[in-house]
């Protein structure tokens, strides 16, 4: 019998994968249940398990090479097969494969990677139309981090989300590892993209970096969002910086990850592999160190924004149980503030269609 081994679907948002690494080579025995290769998603990575046992044949997809969810990887063969009959299964399975596909599917959004200032810059680039929104993550976070928010918001316009220096799949090196510097990425990105003004959404640290921005550049920010931000008080949970910058096993690190969320629930066991295996790339770790040094140095913020919020127009988004960012720090600011009952830091992922919807609304009131 010859069974095809296809791309996996992880997750509703998932529409493609990238080939990591083939764990069995052609000719390789291959038991049900087996793990055959690794695969990596914008989201999480993980092995693609065998659905049956048989004789790894034909290998399809190669290495870095980026596939939509169930497209053809392998050829696994249990009992005897020619060169022909695999050829034929092949050769049907891509015409019925191509034909029942959308267009929409066909060319589903992928990020992006380019260089400016010498430095390497993932972005994710979704819709079209209106006033650009920009995303900007948090403190060991990534492009990702809007999972739920950036493809509902680019209903309405094109919104982008870029993965900082030192996160994601971005370059990691860091010169000083300041505000300045991630805000001047943010920038060097929007002269690569040509755009002159964009509306800002900083979540957590990224608040700090749109904040960053708005002081460096204010001609080219149409509003700031601001979402659990930093740089609107001095209050941090330095506990919780130094736990997460220091953990290198899952037992260190979920204590710290359960703090962002109102349910611990949300921390899963792939969560905190990704994480991890974030953490281990090279760079990362210094990275992280130097961050943390330059902008919570001793467990406390060490600039205050306040008050460059107003000089745009401003949405200011909190969780009313955040315990990395106390939410009594949009007190008092010239903006549109919103306060969600029960919500922890990572509300924008928690409370997606409500912040959703504030931040379109929000949006939509902008000339």
């Amino acid at each position: 019998m010859i069974h095809t081994l296809t791309m996996p679907k992880w997750g509703l948002s998932m529409t493609e994968g990238r080939i990591d690494i083939w764990l069995k080579q052609p000719g390789d025995r291959v038991e049900k249940g087996e793990e055959v290769l690794d695969v990596e998603t914008d989201k999480i990575s993980s092995s693609v398990e065998a659905p049956f046992s048989g004789v790894l044949r034909r290998v399809l997809a190669l290495s870095d090479e980026t596939l939509p969810v169930g497209a053809l990887l392998g050829i696994v063969v249990e009992g005897e097969a020619s060169e022909a009959q695999i050829d034929a299964v092949i050769d049907s399975f891509n015409a019925g494969f191509v034909s029942s596909r959308t267009e929409a599917e066909a060319t589903g959004p992928s990020a992006q990677k380019i260089e400016v200032g010498g430095r390497l810059l993932r972005y994710l680039d979704l819709g079209e139309g209106a006033t650009p929104l920009v995303l900007v993550h948090g403190f060991g976070g990534d492009l990702n981090n809007w999972l739920f928010n950036q493809p509902a918001l680019a209903a309405e316009r094109r919104v982008i989300a870029l993965d900082l220096p030192g996160h994601g799949e971005s370059g990691k090196a860091l010169q000083t590892g300041d505000a300045e510097e991630l805000s001047q990425a943010v920038l060097a990105l929007l002269d690569h993209l040509r755009l002159d003004r964009v509306h800002l959404a900083g979540h957590s640290m990224g608040g700090l970096v749109s904040l960053t921005v708005a002081r460096q550049a204010p001609a080219r920010v149409a509003s700031l969002t601001l979402i659990a931000s930093a740089g609107l008080g001095a209050t941090i949970n330095g506990d919780y910086l130094h736990g997460y910058t220091e953990a290198n096993n899952r037992n260190a690190l979920k204590p710290q990850l359960v703090q962002l969320f109102s349910d611990p629930a949300l921390v899963t066991r792939q969560m905190l592999e990704d994480m991890l295996k974030f953490k281990r790339l090279e760079g990362v770790d210094q990275a992280l160190k130097q961050l943390n040094a330059q902008l919570f140095e001793g467990g406390r913020q060490r600039l205050d924004l306040r008050n460059v919020v107003g000089q745009q127009p401003s949405l200011v988004i909190w969780g009313g149980d955040d315990a990395i960012i106390p939410a009594d720090h949009a007190q008092g600011l010239e903006a549109q503030v919103e306060i969600l009952p029960g919500q922890g830091h990572m509300v924008q992922l928690e409370a997606a269609e409500q912040v959703n919807q504030l931040i379109a609304t929000f949006l939509k009131s902008q000339p």
